[in-house]
């Protein structure tokens, strides 16, 4: 029941359209992290270097995030969204005409000017779709249906970028993923909605703003682990494959579509885990996952299995996370609080790329996927110490759902 709402809010008056063209504009942005790494390490020889790229490129687009934020919320998202793809693809261009021997330094400054440039597609459709359905009752399952979708991007991007790297070659790849963000970000940004979009007033000045809630701090700290493991499992993989992009992008995709089938099904669960020993054994199972990995480090058809089980994990894992931080954000600061979950995503992804290619470059790919093991059973322990009040969330969105049904109807939809 509940998931035929969704598919009923999924064709509500432009919702498909700004789903569609933040999908195509969001495949390069899973695209850049595994196409820098490889085209660094192909140039210089060095996966220490091209972690050090793949995070210097995620360190900048999570300091920039939340200053990108405030643009959009003070100017709009065309003019924010447009400018940003055009630097972006720009800067991914340059990275990838590059000719082998190049400085490190050059590749690291172009990765950085990238990140820093990135248009924040996520925040600004999630934005949209909450003011186009305007159901907080719904929400759970929205971000569970956004988060599958989304999850499309990470089954395309990976391969999509390796297999054009072992076509052409891993600059080419850049470049193709540059052209491509910059077309599906003027797609998006050109819409009604999107146009027309302007920031809500906040009912009252939070000092602190998000990360005045002590339970999104606690998110905040639970998404870094999470999203560290992944870093260290994308270098692990490549590792595991020698940087053979035939076969490492299969694998990637492989995790990818495990993740989408584990989202269709919280879909049809109606969303994520609606308690927190739900979400602290969503988290278990990602560790156990991932961290299984080591046993098979060394077998290709080993990690396909594993990996496929292990990525099943992660889309209703993140939409739990999407829904506590929704719950748990002061009024006025749901877009600030995702934009710091933004940068949370890509600080841990950027650790996780950096400590594992030192490792996968001195000890081996098992070394990697047993360093992703431990960055998720650090978001588990967080879980377990009890730093995530679920019920006082609850109890937060059942207050904002009755709230919603009084006689405000003109009241306008908040961001998220």
């Amino acid at each position: 029941m509940k998931t035929r709402t969704d598919r009923k809010s999924m064709l509500a008056p432009g919702a498909r359209a700004l789903l569609g063209s933040s999908i195509v504009a969001r495949v390069p942005l899973a695209m850049f992290s595994i196409a820098l790494l490889v085209h660094a390490q192909r140039l210089t020889g060095s996966f220490a270097i091209a972690g050090v790229v793949s995070a210097a490129y995620a360190i900048a687009s999570a300091a920039a995030a939340p200053l990108v934020g405030g643009l959009v919320d003070r100017y709009g998202q065309t003019r924010v969204l447009v400018c940003g793809g055009i630097a972006t693809a720009l800067a991914v261009t340059a990275d990838g005409l590059l000719p082998a021997g190049s400085s490190a330094l050059v590749l690291i400054a172009l990765a950085a000017a990238a990140g820093a440039c990135t248009p924040p597609l996520d925040a600004c459709v999630r934005t949209l779709l909450s003011q186009i359905v305007g159901d907080p009752d719904r929400l759970s399952g929205l971000f569970a249906l956004e988060s599958t979708l989304l999850e499309l991007t990470f089954v395309a991007g990976p391969p999509l970028a390796l297999g054009l790297g072992a076509l052409w070659s891993p600059g080419i790849a850049l470049v193709i993923s540059g052209c491509v963000l910059l077309a599906g970000t003027i797609a998006f940004a050109v819409q009604g909605p999107s146009r027309r979009w302007r920031a809500s007033a906040p009912e009252q000045h939070v000092r602190g703003g998000a990360l005045a809630s002590p339970a999104i701090r606690t998110l905040l700290v639970i998404t870094f682990a999470i999203e560290a493991a992944f870093g260290a499992t994308e270098v692990g993989v490549t590792a595991a494959t020698h940087a053979t992009s035939a076969a490492a992008g299969p694998l990637l995709g492989l995790w990818g579509a495990g993740s989408l089938v584990g989202g269709i099904i919280a879909v049809r669960a109606g969303g994520g885990a609606s308690s927190g020993r739900g979400l602290i054994a969503l988290l278990g199972a990602l560790a156990i996952g991932h961290g299984a990995l080591v046993l098979v480090a060394h077998s290709t058809i080993g990690i396909a299995v594993v990996i496929t089980l292990a990525g099943a994990t992660i889309a209703p894992t993140v939409s739990t996370i999407y829904s506590m931080v929704d719950a748990a954000a002061p009024a006025g600061t749901e877009t600030v609080a995702f934009s710091w979950l933004t940068s949370a995503t890509l600080v841990g992804a950027s650790l996780g790329n950096a400590v594992s290619g030192a490792l996968a470059q001195s000890v081996g790919a098992a070394a990697s996927f047993a360093l992703a093991g431990s960055f998720a059973g650090v978001a588990v322990v967080v879980a377990l110490l009890g730093l995530l009040d679920r019920r006082a969330l609850i109890e937060k969105l059942r207050l904002r759902v009755g709230h919603s049904a009084c006689p405000e109807p003109s009241s306008p939809a908040r961001p998220i």
